[in-house]
């Protein structure tokens, strides 16, 4: 028995890994994107992933079945009509996502609460393209879905405490620990993470160290798990001089200027992994 209809927009890493997460707990997920070859990888990747958990003992092989059979994939928007929630993850552009927004605000019922991934752009501007401002929040999934815990929960300032009470109570049906933040350029996580990615670039770019020596520091002397210019490459660097610039124009302070080798990498399109060159070259 499926525990609701649940939409997800944009079928990207964030976009399957979250409509994985969903169908594993139970609800029945229409992952909708513009294009069905990018649909097709996407289920293709969840499968994977799924068949990971399975190896791992961590599911079973009638969990694999059973998730992938609640996935639909479609092209079409109006599949989001009777969903209980609908998760934008779409590219992290603001226009792209106001466009989103505004559709499913025609297409939705009423009480369907419209949350966006986003990892910094203003969930209050983005609500205020609808007619329902009080059923928009922030649901901020940390890559990848299946394995992170964390989901923030932003609300924005017309969010009202029925529709974050609702997101509190799914994101814990999911496994997830929820954690409610209020909506400033970067929320918690890229504002405290993004400056120190920005800051070891700027190391890199002044000849403090080499990159190697960089993210050793930080595995070996801070205990993380990756250094933060391998961290970057995993991310995107376009994705990091978004969130950069977001930060910098959102509060008006020196301190988040992006570092200019960080922009003259984007520039040349060297974005990481996606691109197979960033600080790192990847095969």
């Amino acid at each position: 028995m499926s525990l609701g209809n649940i939409s997800v927009i944009g079928c990207g890493t964030m976009g399957n890994g979250i409509a994985h997460v969903f169908a594993q707990t139970g609800f029945a997920v229409n992952l909708i994107d513009i294009k069905e070859g990018l649909l097709s990888t996407a289920y293709k990747n969840i499968e994977t992933n799924l068949n990971r958990q399975l190896k791992k003992d961590k599911i079973s092989g009638q969990d694999v079945k059973d998730t992938l059979s609640r996935i639909n994939l479609s092209t079409d928007y109006a599949l989001a009509k009777d969903s209980i929630v609908v998760v934008e993850a779409a590219s992290e552009d603001k226009k792209i996502k106001e466009d989103i927004f505004k559709r499913l605000d025609e297409i939705c019922g009423p009480d369907t609460i419209l949350a966006t991934n986003t990892s910094s752009i203003s969930i209050t501007e983005i609500a205020a393209v609808t007619k329902r401002p009080q059923n928009v929040v922030g649901m901020h999934f940390m890559n990848p879905v299946p394995l992170m815990k964390l989901i923030e929960i932003i609300r924005g300032l017309a969010t009202s405490d029925a529709c974050y009470a609702k997101i509190e109570s799914i994101s814990g049906q999911l496994g997830k620990t929820p954690v409610e933040v209020n909506d400033y350029p970067g929320f918690i996580s890229n504002r405290l993470l993004m400056p120190m990615i920005n800051e070891a670039i700027f190391c890199l770019m002044e000849g403090v160290a080499e990159k190697e020596a960089i993210d050793t520091v930080m595995i070996l002397g801070m205990n993380h798990p990756m250094g933060p210019l391998t961290l970057a490459d995993f991310i995107g660097l376009d994705v990091c001089l978004s969130i950069m610039n977001v930060l910098y124009n959102g509060l008006n302070d020196p301190k988040f200027r992006p570092c200019p080798l960080l922009k003259k990498m984007v520039a040349a399109g060297y974005l990481g992994r996606k691109s197979k060159r960033g600080f790192y070259t990847y095969e």
